[in-house]
């Protein structure tokens, strides 16, 4: 087994020597090839590649591929765009310190500062009819509203104003109209009966304007004219200011 293993060793050392032999006679050739091409003044021409080169510029490509223009102008700027949504709420702020109090306030107007109001009685027997009854007997008139010389309540302050009567009626019938501004707003009658006191009354609310006045009188002849007075009966008319129209620049807003 030795030995062949030596032959077999042999024939492949032989074989490579051929090929390098047959290598080195191909390199001799190339160079002497080169070496006539020189002597008889020929070039060789380089092997052309992707080295190739391009820094002259080529006369038959447009100038844009070579030469840089001049800068544009700048474009118009866009539309705005849309606004984003809402944001989530950020975390809650600490609690901030307290305020001052701020200054105090005017005065203002109070309802229960305007007053007007009256009560007012007879004395004696009405003396005519369809004119203002006079009541000449006073029980409260400190803003002094009610006139007893005309017989009229003058409104002075504007407002809501309640208004009431009661009337001893002796001797005859009576019917009595309450007026505001020369027109009746109620009539209240009774039938006298012989020997009888009788009474008779009524009350009404009122809008009134400045310079409005309101009364009582007689309503019809001499035979309606029963209102009657004297120490033990009495016929009194009464009115008070229920609430004010106060002015607008004076409420409070």
């Amino acid at each position: 087994m030795t030995l062949l293993w030596k032959i077999l060793l042999g024939i492949l050392l032989i074989g490579r020597l051929g090929q390098g032999q047959d290598l080195l006679e191909e390199d001799l050739e190339k160079i002497a090839v080169d070496e006539g091409a020189e002597e008889g003044g020929e070039e060789v021409e380089e092997p052309e590649g992707p080295w190739t080169d391009v820094s002259q510029p080529d006369d038959r490509q447009p100038c844009a591929m070579w030469m840089g223009g001049v800068p544009g102008t700048p474009g118009h700027s866009g539309k705005p765009g849309r606004d984003g949504r809402d944001g989530h709420d950020g975390p809650r702020g600490e609690k901030g310190d307290k305020g001052n109090p701020g200054l105090k306030g005017a005065h203002g107007d109070s309802a229960l500062s305007y007053h007007s109001a009256f009560s007012v009685g007879l004395k004696e027997l009405v003396p005519a009819t369809n004119v203002p009854i006079r009541f000449n007997k006073f029980f409260y008139n400190d803003q002094h509203h009610y006139d007893d010389v005309s017989g009229k309540f003058r409104c002075i302050l504007p407002g809501v104003y309640f208004f009431t009567y009661h009337l001893t009626v002796y001797t005859k019938d009576a019917k009595v109209g309450l007026y505001k501004n020369d027109k009746a707003i109620m009539f209240t009658y009774d039938q006298y009966q012989e020997s009888n006191v009788d009474q008779a009354s009524g009350s009404v609310i009122l809008r009134l304007e400045a310079e409005d006045e309101v009364w009582l009188q007689v309503y019809g002849d001499e035979s309606f004219g029963g209102v009657y007075a004297d120490n033990t009966n009495d016929s009194t008319f009464s009115g008070f200011l229920l609430y004010p129209a106060i002015p607008i620049p004076a409420q409070r807003r």
